[in-house]
């Protein structure tokens, strides 16, 4: 077989193809075959050169799909304003994502998907919290903003609430428990000297709820 000149151009058309099926059967009833038979002129073996598994695939669409954002993060870490402004900025955009809206409808339920779990976790820990989040909570001790002793600490346990505690991919929610935990992570943070959740903030995170209401 002809070596693949262009391994970048077919790994994007398996990732195009893919996020087409997983949109319209969900994740968890797209089969490789299904990718196969959607692209029409790769081997089950030509997709397995590229991806090793369908959680990897996934893994790389969700990846390319919030990979836009990194721009706007970075432009809101070097604006003005105090460390918690910037951090409600950067709360926001995230939500906002046009990325998440496919994700809502094609994400896979990670409860049965261990390496999405694992991999959160490790994203939340060992990337975001200490490249994106920490430093503006830094800030924010600087200019009065936010008012902890425990920067790190704070910055890594918000975000496990965010994004594990709070995900709706991770743990199912009733509309009632959903607005329960927001009200929650409210006081909860005021608590802790970091008053993130103003009223921007509760209605983009409502907006996002009535989305997943929708979905299911």
């Amino acid at each position: 077989m002809a070596r693949n000149k262009y391994p970048e151009i077919t790994e994007q058309r398996i990732l195009d193809a893919s996020l087409k099926l997983f949109l319209e059967k969900g994740y968890e009833h797209t089969t490789i075959q299904d990718i196969i038979d959607e692209l029409g002129d790769l081997t089950k073996g030509a997709i397995y050169h590229h991806f090793k598994s369908k959680s990897e695939i996934i893994e790389a669409v969700m990846d390319q799909l919030y990979g836009g954002q990194e721009k706007d993060y970075e432009d809101i870490l070097n604006e003005s304003g105090t460390g918690l402004e910037k951090l409600k900025k950067l709360m926001i955009v995230s939500i906002n994502n046009p990325g998440n809206q496919l994700i809502i409808k094609a994400a896979p339920n990670i409860m049965k998907n261990p390496r999405f779990l694992m991999k959160q976790l490790f994203d939340s820990l060992n990337d975001t919290a200490p490249r994106l989040i920490l430093p503006l909570v830094e800030q924010g001790v600087r200019d009065g903003s936010i008012k902890t002793e425990y920067p790190k600490e704070l910055s890594e346990a918000m975000l496990i609430l965010f994004n594990l505690w709070m995900n709706p991919f991770i743990i199912q929610n009733t509309e009632e428990e959903l607005i329960h935990k927001i009200q929650f992570m409210k006081d909860l943070l005021e608590r802790l000297g970091i008053p993130l959740l103003d009223d921007e903030a509760l209605l983009v995170l409502e907006s996002y709820r009535k989305q997943l209401e929708e979905k299911s």
